[in-house]
């Protein structure tokens, strides 16, 4: 029981903000403007752990489970790599992530997308309500807030029904605390650490700047001073009263207007903020940063959002520390958060007791996480991932549909049948990553932009501007765990340079490391290859090769 009485609630409320005092937001909105964009982005996940699961779709390999010694680079492709509708450019329904805002249809009629069970509910009442209590785990594990007004409405009952024991399985198995009531769940998720945030952004895609995290900060700070539901008040009241505390503090320029609207509507898409209306009429969420109406402010929601140790905190720094620290029972509950909230795991990211504790208990987690969670286990000697045969449970998609994430698929696919280590390789040890030449990039996108650009559904920006295609589809593969930055000293191998790798003498290239889980996606060494285009002569093996020695 919480303080109000309610099951399956484990966090104690003792002030704004989850826990937070004004004073401590208004100190987190000091770090989050003197913080460089990637530390703001790792300040605000730890801060306020409202991120969803991230899972690569493409489903395992059917049949028998293979060997853990098998590796990623030469065991069996995903079972449609590359699909020919992604290809093709079919269409395709959209997977991933809802807008944040409410859909025009009511709350009551939609059917979240996490709903369906993953596993077939034959056996009677117990087989439902286990597929029921999974689905609602997803649907947490997804979207950690879920509130009656909001998108995932549908999904709260379900929620409601299994509290207790949603909330028994959370703090157990991932240490997460979960508060359910009548209008609201809040899954309390950890931080991931450092160089692992997970941005919020603006409409078009944007990723905040840290004044509009300052700003949220500074909203959450004063909501508290004023009137709370039913009661509206002028939305720029609200402005003045955020002004007003950003000039106290010092802050004075976290409050401009773009960095105030992108926190109003941070506090919509939460429905911590909703429109009351004017006299001609209701406020829609984004009038709620552009019209001079009326808003109602839900403190409740409000109290729900910050998730992190702020009191405890000593800075920036301090606080994406003590929010992923996963305590005394550490190498479990690390692992677990990882494989639950990240496409994969590699071995070598992890320390010495996380590795063995991981590979002694693989098998047995697989089954937990396919139980609780609908997720399945791809064990191979570089690591693991957990997979999502339903290809939802993920706040990015790919593979997906649209110009980027094939162009990504494709890029990945081509860059593994030029680089993939021979098997002699792998004798010493697994290898995570190979070192890709700039070259090999480039080409291969200038082939891909050759082939596909043309097709009505290619993004035409694109087409104008190679550099902009080069740096997204990167930074996807990078989200995703199958390209990474490679370190200027040593490649993501485990240590071993591309040397080990490759069988040559060679000096690291710097760049861009292609990691050993996206070959998951190319066609096996046996089948063959695409016929290069005329940007991939470029990179033909033995100019490859040279560029490597």
């Amino acid at each position: 029981m919480d303080e109000y009485g309610r099951p399956g609630a484990v966090m104690q409320l003792t002030g704004p903000g989850g826990g937070a005092a004004p004073e401590d937001l208004r100190r987190l909105a000091g770090w989050f403007q003197q913080a460089e964009p990637p530390h703001a982005h790792d300040l605000f996940t730890a801060a306020f752990g409202l991120y969803g699961a991230r899972h690569l779709g493409g489903g395992p390999h059917p049949g028998t489970p293979l060997p853990a010694h098998t590796s990623w680079w030469h065991g069996p492709a995903a079972p449609a790599p590359v699909p020919a509708a992604l290809r093709d450019g079919a269409a395709r329904s959209p997977r991933g992530r809802a807008p944040q805002r409410e859909a025009d249809a009511p709350a009551e009629t939609r059917t979240p997308r996490h709903a369906r069970p993953l596993r077939p509910a034959a056996g009677g009442e117990d087989a439902a309500l286990s597929a029921e209590r999974r689905a609602a785990a997803r649907l947490l594990l997804a979207h950690p807030l879920v509130t009656a007004a909001g998108p995932w409405a549908a999904g709260l009952p379900a929620i409601q029904r299994h509290a207790d024991a949603l909330a028994q399985r959370f703090e157990r198995f991932l240490g997460y605390r979960l508060l359910v009531d009548g209008t609201a769940a809040r899954l309390f998720k950890a931080g991931l650490g450092g160089g692992c945030g997970r941005p919020l952004r603006r409409p078009g895609g944007a990723p905040f700047p840290p004044g509009s995290y300052a700003c949220l900060a500074l909203a959450l700070s004063v909501l508290p001073e004023l009137p709370g539901p039913p009661e509206p008040l002028p939305a720029d009241r609200l402005r003045a009263a955020v002004r007003a505390a950003a000039a106290d503090a010092g802050l004075a320029a976290a409050a401009a207007e773009p960095q105030l609207a992108d926190a109003l509507r941070a506090l919509a898409d939460c429905q911590v903020l909703t429109g009351g209306g004017t006299a001609d009429g209701p406020v829609a969420v984004d009038g709620l940063v552009a019209v001079d109406g009326l808003v109602v402010v839900d403190q409740g929601l409000a109290r729900l959002l910050v998730a992190g140790p702020l009191a405890a905190s000593e800075d920036g720094a301090d606080l994406v520390r003590r929010a992923a620290d996963p305590g005394p029972d550490g190498e479990r509950l690390s692992v677990r958060r990882r494989l639950a909230e990240t496409p994969v795991v590699l071995l070598d990211e992890l320390t010495g007791r996380e590795r063995g504790w991981l590979r002694t208990r693989q098998r047995r987690e697989a089954e937990t996480f396919a139980d609780f969670l609908g997720l399945e286990a791809e064990i191979r000697a570089e690591g693991v991932a957990l997979l999502d045969p339903a290809d939802e449970l993920t706040d990015l998609d790919l593979p997906g549909a649209g110009s980027l994430a094939r162009s990504a698929l494709l890029l990945a696919e081509r860059l593994v049948e030029q680089l993939r280590p021979v098997p002699a390789a792998a004798s010493a040890g697994p290898v995570t990553g190979v070192p890709v030449p700039d070259a090999a990039i480039d080409g291969v996108l200038g082939d891909i932009a050759d082939e596909y650009g043309g097709r009505a559904d290619w993004r035409p920006g694109y087409l104008a501007d190679r550099a902009a295609l080069r740096r997204d589809v990167l930074d996807l593969l990078h989200r995703m765990r199958l390209m990474a930055p490679a370190d200027p000293a040593r490649t993501a191998t485990g240590g071993r340079t591309a040397t080990d790798v490759r069988g040559a003498r060679t000096t690291p290239t710097g760049g861009w490391t292609l990691l050993a889980p996206a070959a998951r996606y190319a066609p096996r060494p046996a089948e063959p290859p695409p016929r290069p285009g005329r940007h991939a002569r470029l990179t033909a093996p033995g100019l490859l090769l040279a560029e490597l020695h």
